[in-house]
């Protein structure tokens, strides 16, 4: 029984290795942050939960500009329940082409790298649930289609277990 629970979590650890950013980066249209974020964009999405049920459906309206290595990115959410959100991104590119993101409901900094057509990003959101706020570790891998459309898959986990998922389409005006 040990034996079996040995190689049941080292083949849960490797699965979460998984391929770097960096795999992508013979692909093309080659992913420009500054200039893909940069105006408005309409982002539609869900969240599914572990069983795959879509349990929210939601747009998004983001005002994006950069002055220099800094950027703003304006995101206004309308929920398919009525509601509606906001978080301001703040974005900075490093000297070495990553990029560092903070925003209200971020604990700590957001961490992206750009390579090809790929962009993943990791940050642990504070997200409201039923009254109370958990921390919950996001994985964001975002995939530049063409000069107007990238799509985003966010794999969303709490101390290692498996959450949810968010799918977006961002469309550029």
């Amino acid at each position: 029984m040990k034996l079996l629970f040995a190689a049941a979590f080292c083949f849960a650890l490797s699965a979460c290795a998984g391929k770097g950013v960096e795999h992508y980066r013979a692909e093309t249209p080659a992913l420009d942050l500054k200039t893909y974020l940069n105006g408005t964009l309409d982002a539609w999405g869900i969240f599914q939960g572990r069983a795959g049920d879509v349990q929210k459906r939601f747009h998004v309206v983001i005002d994006a500009r950069w002055t220099g290595t800094t950027g703003i990115l304006d995101e206004t959410f309308t929920w398919s329940d009525g509601s509606t959100s906001r978080r301001v991104w703040t974005l900075t590119q490093e000297a070495d082409g990553r990029f560092i993101g903070t925003a209200d409901d971020v604990v700590g900094e957001a961490r992206g790298e750009v390579s090809g057509n790929a962009l993943r990003w990791r940050y642990v959101l504070a997200l409201p649930v039923d009254g109370k706020i958990y921390h919950v570790d996001f994985d964001d891998w975002m995939f530049l289609i063409d000069d107007k459309v990238m799509l985003n898959r966010s794999y969303m986990s709490k101390w290692g277990f498996n959450l949810g998922e968010v799918s977006l389409t961002f469309v550029k005006r």
